[in-house]
C-alpha cells in the first residue's frame, strides 16, 4: 500500500483525515464535524481552570493557567464538550473568540489578550493634557484589540 498523501491529522486544527478503505469512517467524520463546529465562529463561556459541573454539549471554555482534573496539562487551550467528552484545541495566532461572560472578543497572538478599557479623563485644570492622554489610551486599546496596526 502506498503512503497517504497527508499526515493522519490536519496541521492547524488537528482534524482527522479519512483514507480509502478506512474502517469506522463515521467516527472520524463525526470528530471532524465536532471540531469544526467548535472552531467556526468560536464563542467561549468564559475562563475556568477545571471543567464546570453543569457544562452543556457544545460549550467551549478557555482553560486557565492552573488547570486541574480532566483539563490538567491543557492550560491556555480551548476545551469544547462534544459527545460527552472534552476536545482540546491548541490556539493558533489569529484565533479570535467571543467571551460570553465579558461580552468581549479575545485574540491569540502568542498568548490570549483582550484590551482594557481606557480610563476616562477626570477633572483638572489642564484639559489638553488629559485629552491627549485619553486619546493615547484609546489608540493603545484599538491597537491591543487588533483594529489598528502596532506601528
Amino acid at each position: 500500500m502506498s503512503e497517504p498523501l497527508f499526515d493522519s491529522r490536519t496541521q492547524r486544527h488537528d482534524l482527522p483525515y479519512l483514507f480509502a478503505g478506512q474502517a469506522q469512517k463515521e467516527g472520524f467524520v463525526n470528530e471532524a464535524f465536532a471540531r469544526i463546529d467548535a472552531l467556526l465562529h468560536m464563542t467561549i463561556e468564559g475562563t475556568a481552570s477545571s471543567p464546570p459541573v453543569a457544562a452543556a454539549e457544545g460549550d467551549c471554555w478557555l482553560i486557565g493557567s492552573e488547570s486541574t482534573g480532566t483539563w490538567s496539562g491543557h492550560a491556555g487551550e480551548i476545551a469544547a464538550l462534544a459527545g460527552g467528552n472534552w476536545l482540546f484545541f491548541t490556539p493558533r495566532d489569529g484565533m479570535r473568540v467571543l467571551n460570553r461572560s465579558t461580552g468581549q472578543e479575545q485574540r491569540f497572538a502568542g498568548d490570549w489578550s483582550a484590551p482594557d478599557r481606557p480610563a476616562a479623563p477626570t477633572g483638572g485644570t489642564t484639559v489638553d493634557v488629559e485629552a491627549r492622554a485619553a486619546l493615547v489610551a484609546v489608540i493603545d486599546c484599538l491597537t491591543a484589540s487588533g483594529i489598528l496596526p502596532a506601528s
